[in-house]
């Protein structure tokens, strides 16, 4: 005879939120009922070590889950534990009320560890996510316990549901959802395939999908992370990391990690060979799959790792994070700053072991993630002291080599390592005898780099200067002010404080400082200020930022990301022992007294800006540079051989 009894106090309520609002995708209901499945299994092994009197189960411990489309019904079933009547009321007719988080509180107060029974559900309503695809739902148990009936409870998610005897003879429960007109899609097992690779590949029980008698087991992959990292293979994990992470090709290292005690969880983490095409869409949500005991819960956690770290690719199995109901957010606890302080640790720890190890291996990796890699050096104050010696850089100690050519098909497309890398440690050895700086120059091009007239007395120095070429690198510089004691300055800042104790030298800057005062009034509000260079060797003129504020390559940089930017203060440099600034210093000095010579020396002198904005690939005043440049061509065809500045004077 079947009894018709109420749900608790406002289920109603409770059902409509389960089915409308708390989970976000309408497939989740697979997961809960498999993980109901593999608890309930979980209990009867555990009950079945100290109880001798319970009624055994029949076949194989697993889960089987089949779908009949002629009668619209898709049925999860176990051979577990099973249900009591008394137990159907309690458990199936109060939501919130979890059977494994009751038996969790029962072991520990027998002194045995919740996570040693491997338990999934913790807040009782997975099982009402059967109502997102069913109108109706179908419970129908046998329990262990000796002299227990089948029961069968039955509810369409309205107010109440019925309990009356059940037909089943063996030990288990199946839970038969007949599936909504709109969520047919369920009906087919390779969507049911799909979803149990998605959520449930690892759980520790076979789960079986097809017809009654099938025997295609589904979740094939064992739970590598569970296993001690020194009995793992490294086949294993290369398989493992193309299972996980749907990438043909090998992975470049991995780290495994796994911890007890204070705190409990396991990860797997890999670093990829090749760089994802889509690494840095925003709108691509990254992040480590999160798993609680083998569970997927979360497909992309983006809390275990900060950003610049966003290529690593892997899981973490982490029992005491704490979930919303759903289980579907991760809430903001001291144990997810806890673990992932241990992952990056761990990572970072990682990263150093294959710079030193593989010196090829790194260099691979660095030309993929480098860029990605150089963002902690800004984001993460906490790790930058990890960060810095595995930064590599171009530099202008060694030329570009150009890439070497694919020995065969295999090799085709797979990226080269050309010139070298140089790390700060490196460039600290090569330091030349009287260096006490490490020196760097920024930029978007290193072609252009290579060529800029502020590295002219470095060069003849013989002094290494590094080459920032990303982006990025511009923030990371910001960050980086000495290594080991040594401090780290740009070439393009400031005046560069040589001594030049050459008397000739000395001679041509004191002729150059009137024509550098009447330069500086003339290009007023177009510079910052002139002043004579001790960086320049060949050319006349260059640009310098000043010491402190942006950079003008920072300001390139913002602009183009359509930024609003004070303009960068900068000082033209001039190279008094240059020949044509001679000139022009003599032009002036002559036009003092001369008002008409002194006006045909202004287009002349302002070429000189002209010369150092085209030295950086780029003229601010692009007509009137093009109207000058055509007057000095015109003069220099009247003036002949002699010149123009020797006809003007």
């Amino acid at each position: 005879m079947a009894d018709v009894l109420p749900f608790q106090a406002e289920v109603k309520q409770l059902l409509d939120l389960v089915v409308h609002s708390l989970y976000s995708d309408r497939e989740i209901f697979l997961r809960e009922l498999i993980s109901n499945g593999s608890d309930a299994l979980d209990r009867a092994r555990f009950l079945e070590l100290s109880r001798s009197d319970l009624r055994a189960a029949e076949g194989e411990a697993a889960v089987r889950v089949w779908a009949d489309k002629d009668h619209g019904t898709i049925t999860i079933s176990d051979v577990g534990i099973g249900l009591t009547r008394e137990q159907a009321v309690d458990h199936l007719g109060t939501i919130a009320k979890s059977g494994t988080k009751a038996f969790a509180a029962a072991l520990k107060e027998k002194g045995t560890p919740a996570g040693d029974t491997n338990l999934i559900g913790q807040f009782g309503v997975g099982f009402y996510s059967s109502f997102m695809v069913a109108h109706k739902v179908v419970v129908d148990s046998l329990s262990g316990e000796p002299g227990a009936e089948a029961i069968r409870w039955t509810s369409d998610g309205g107010g109440e549901f019925t309990i009356e005897p059940g037909t089943r003879t063996t030990r288990g429960t199946d839970v038969v959802l007949h599936v909504r007109s709109d969520c047919t899609e369920y009906l087919d097992d390779s969507r049911l395939r799909e979803i149990v690779e998605k959520h449930s590949d690892f759980l520790s029980y076979p789960v079986f999908v097809g017809p009654v008698g099938s025997d295609e087991r589904v979740n094939q992959t064992q739970a590598l992370w569970t296993r001690n990292p020194r009995e793992v293979t490294d086949d294993e994990y290369k398989g493992f990391y193309k299972h996980v992470a749907k990438d043909w090709q090998d992975p470049l290292a991995w780290v495994h990690i796994t911890t007890e005690a204070p705190l409990e969880f396991q990860s797997v983490l890999f670093f990829p060979e090749r760089r994802p095409f889509d690494l840095d869409h925003p709108e691509v949500k990254r992040g480590l799959r999160l798993y609680q005991r083998r569970v997927l819960v979360l497909d992309a956690a983006d809390q275990f790792l900060p950003r610049y770290l966003r290529f690593v690719r892997g899981l973490v199995d982490a029992p005491e994070v704490q979930l919303n109901v759903s289980r579907e957010l991760l809430q903001n606890t001291p144990v997810i700053g806890a673990i992932k302080k241990q992952l990056v640790k761990r990572v970072l720890r990682r990263l150093k072991e294959l710079s030193r190890e593989d010196e090829k291996g790194w260099l691979t990796f660095w030309e993929n993630f480098g860029t990605t890699l150089k963002e902690g050096v800004a984001e993460d104050s906490e790790n930058k002291d990890q960060l810095i010696p595995l930064l590599r850089f171009r530099s202008t100690a060694e030329a570009v080599e150009p890439p070497a050519p694919a020995e065969d098909a295999a090799d085709a497309g797979k990226p080269t390592v050309p010139g070298k890398w140089r790390s700060l440690a490196d460039y600290k050895i090569a330091m030349k005898d009287g260096q006490d700086t490490i020196w760097y120059l920024t930029g978007l091009d290193l072609g252009r780099m290579r060529a800029n007239p502020q590295l002219e007395r470095f060069k003849k120095k013989g002094w290494e200067v590094l080459l920032l070429s990303d982006p990025v690198d511009e923030w990371v510089a910001m960050n980086l002010n000495e290594f080991e004691g040594v401090p780290i300055k740009s070439v393009a800042r400031g005046e560069f404080d040589d001594k030049n104790d050459d008397p000739i030298a000395e001679e041509a800057r004191k002729q150059a400082e009137p024509f550098i005062g009447w330069l500086k009034d003339e290009l007023s509000g177009q510079v910052g200020g002139v002043r004579a260079s001790n960086r320049l060797t060949d050319s006349p003129a260059v640009l310098v930022d000043s010491e402190f504020g942006v950079t003008s390559n920072m300001e390139r940089i913002l602009r183009s990301a359509r930024q609003d930017v004070p303009k960068a203060q900068r000082t033209l440099e001039l190279n008094p022992e240059h020949a044509l600034v001679r000139q022009l210093v003599g032009l002036h000095a002559a036009g003092v007294d001369d008002p008409e010579k002194l006006a045909s020396a202004k287009p002349l002198a302002r070429l000189l800006l002209d010369y150092a904005q085209l030295a950086e690939g780029h003229v601010d005043d692009a007509p009137g540079f093009a109207a000058r440049l055509a007057a000095l061509m015109s003069r220099s065809i009247v003036a002949g051989p002699a010149g123009p500045t020797a006809s003007a004077s």
